[in-house]
């Protein structure tokens, strides 16, 4: 590297590519001076210290990194935080709000055994609620049966959460005990 190059690989960047940010996570409202290029995951991760949504693959193919967005699942090692901005954000930590009682889903992994080394879990439980959303507001997914009309709730039987959650990986192959877990919850 020449001379004129030596250090500025380190530098902070230009005042410019930093925004304030105003995200409500969990239900409680912060309002960050993030850099554009910060992903959502390392945000949560590293800045307001929630550590449940893990950074597996970094992208977007394992599903360890799966939180709500506006009630909607995504990967966040793929989203700028800064595109967020005034956005609702829960992760597996807020799934249960403010009390002591888990999520119906928190729940069904539980009494499922639904993990075995739970790297995957908090992905894996925070897609489960967007499944039983989408499905619910008549979301299809690549298996559901064609004829079924349009916008109304999709039935989840077992082919169908399988389909729904496979952007979640588990390399412990906990995958029947997921899917038995979702199941449980279905109303």
């Amino acid at each position: 590297m020449d001379s004129q190059h030596e250090g500025t690989a380190h530098a902070a960047p230009p005042p410019t590519s930093r925004s304030d940010t105003t995200l409500r996570v969990n239900g409680k409202p912060h309002t960050l001076t993030v850099d554009h290029r910060r992903v959502l995951l390392d945000l949560l991760r590293e800045d307001l210290g929630l550590a449940g949504a893990k950074k597996g693959c970094d992208h977007g193919q394992c599903g360890a990194c799966t939180v709500l967005v506006d009630g909607r699942r995504v990967n966040s090692c793929l989203l700028f935080a800064v595109a967020l901005d005034g956005c609702e954000i829960t992760t597996v930590e807020g799934l249960a709000g403010d009390g002591e009682e888990l999520h119906p889903v928190q729940r069904a992994f539980l009494v499922r055994d639904a993990f075995q080394c739970g790297y995957c879990t908090p992905g894996q439980i925070c897609s489960a609620v967007g499944v039983l959303a989408e499905a619910a507001a008549g979301h299809p997914s690549r298996v559901t049966d064609p004829r079924a009309p349009s916008g109304a709730p999709v039935p989840l039987g077992r082919e169908e959460i399988r389909e729904r959650m496979s952007g979640n990986l588990c390399r412990c192959g906990a995958y029947p005990r997921i899917a038995e877990a979702v199941e449980d919850v279905i109303p």
